[in-house]
């Protein structure tokens, strides 16, 4: 169970029901902010990983949430193979073409904007900056409800439900997400585009294990190993998760490795100690389909006119700086930005940095410059007349 105050931030953990499941949040700033801000973490950690930005951008004068994705923190842990709860919250039902019948979701049937649940032709990054082409498959190879999907509905629905709730200031919402966080921001923002007003993306993930990064004649490893971590691998998940190890595993991404403190590590590593964690941690490593970062930002459903920016720590083990620097010529994103010296964590690494960063951005949205400026590229771009079309439809 949640403290009742998360160490890490010193705010209290409320509880939000979310389809039969209980999703953790911390909330900060004046509820009648008209300035909403919404965090949304990576891989493997929970909102606590905001420690640094939940109070400071509440102290800028905006309202700012943090919640733990289904699977993550001190959110609910379903079992991936548990079919009643598949068929309550799993964002791929009805949400593909060869889906044959809607799924009620809740108490209102699901609405979503259809597609094939295989992308053919995307045109996707290379390390080198390049670009190549590549079909992308959505749906999670195991029918898992820990997906993309998923995660967006929750976090729409959250919006909808308790941040822009009628009590509250705010008519929309600004998403910030870091790396597994930032591709959960951009399908919200495709599948509620009338909730956020723009998106913050802190080193996005390319997903190196996704079936459409990996060269084919190594799937057939990759799948093996990862049926025997789901199989045998909690005898090694235990091994692993101890302070000590953890704390030399989060080093390699951060590169300000003075940031990694323990408080640091207790906040992400005491909900994964729960016995329900390690059933998901595997499932999660499994998840070789799902959305890409350059297919989202180039589908026909993405809003043209939400303003989306990028930052990366240039000093990211995990993220090639040329493919991340070429999202620039996407005609969807406004800037990317390079953060020398910081690695894969950056808010973490440096508040002093990012924070600045987050306050422009939300103060040039909510000042209308950012959309009216958007407005008139996307009239003005080639670009945008460009952008590959595809058959979509809503599913009501």
């Amino acid at each position: 169970a949640a403290p009742l105050i998360s160490p890490a931030t010193g705010l209290p953990n409320r509880m939000y029901s979310w389809r039969q499941q209980d999703i953790r949040y911390q909330v900060a700033g004046d509820i009648s902010s008209p300035n909403a801000v919404v965090l949304v973490h990576g891989l493997f950690v929970n909102s606590d990983h905001w420690r640094k930005q939940i109070k400071e951008l509440a102290a800028a004068g905006y309202r700012v949430y943090a919640l733990d994705l289904l699977g993550s923190g001190y959110s609910s842990k379903p079992s991936p193979w548990d079919t009643s709860v598949n068929e309550l919250v799993n964002g791929e039902n009805g949400r593909f073409y060869d889906d044959e019948v809607s799924i009620q979701q809740g108490a209102d049937k699901k609405r979503v904007l259809r597609s094939p649940s295989v992308v053919e032709d995307v045109q996707l990054g290379t390390s080198r900056g390049g670009t190549r082409r590549a079909s992308v498959d959505l749906r999670h190879p195991l029918g898992s409800f820990y997906n993309f999907y998923t995660w967006s509905e929750q976090v729409c629905d959250f919006t909808r439900d308790i941040v822009l709730a009628p009590n509250t200031g705010a008519e929309k919402a600004t998403l910030v997400g870091n790396s597994k966080g930032t591709l959960v921001s951009l399908q919200a923002a495709m599948d509620s585009p009338d909730l956020f007003n723009g998106a913050f993306l802190i080193n996005p993930t390319f997903r190196e294990q996704h079936s459409a990064e990996t060269p084919k004649f190594m799937m057939p490893m990759t799948n093996a190993v990862q049926s025997w971590l789901r199989n045998h691998g909690h005898g090694l998940y235990d091994k692993v998760a101890k302070p000590d190890i953890i704390k030399k595993i989060l080093k390699e991404p951060y590169a300000v490795t003075s940031a990694v403190d323990d408080q640091l590590v207790d906040a992400l590593l005491t909900p994964l100690l729960s016995s329900d964690a390690k059933d998901v941690v595997f499932d999660m490593l499994s998840y070789t389909g799902g959305p890409l970062i350059e297919q989202q930002l180039q589908d026909i459903a993405f809003p043209n006119s939400m303003p989306v920016s990028i930052a990366y720590g240039t000093a990211d083990p995990w993220l090639p700086v040329a493919r991340t620097n070429a999202l620039s010529k996407l005609s969807t994103v406004d800037k990317v930005i390079p953060l020398p010296g910081l690695g894969h964590c950056p808010h973490d690494e440096s508040d002093a940095i990012v924070n600045p960063l987050l306050v422009e951005f939300i103060e040039r949205i909510n000042s209308g410059e950012t959309q009216a400026e958007r407005e008139q590229d996307s009239a003005a771009s080639p670009a945008r007349a460009e952008r590959p079309q595809r058959r979509v439809k809503i599913w009501n």
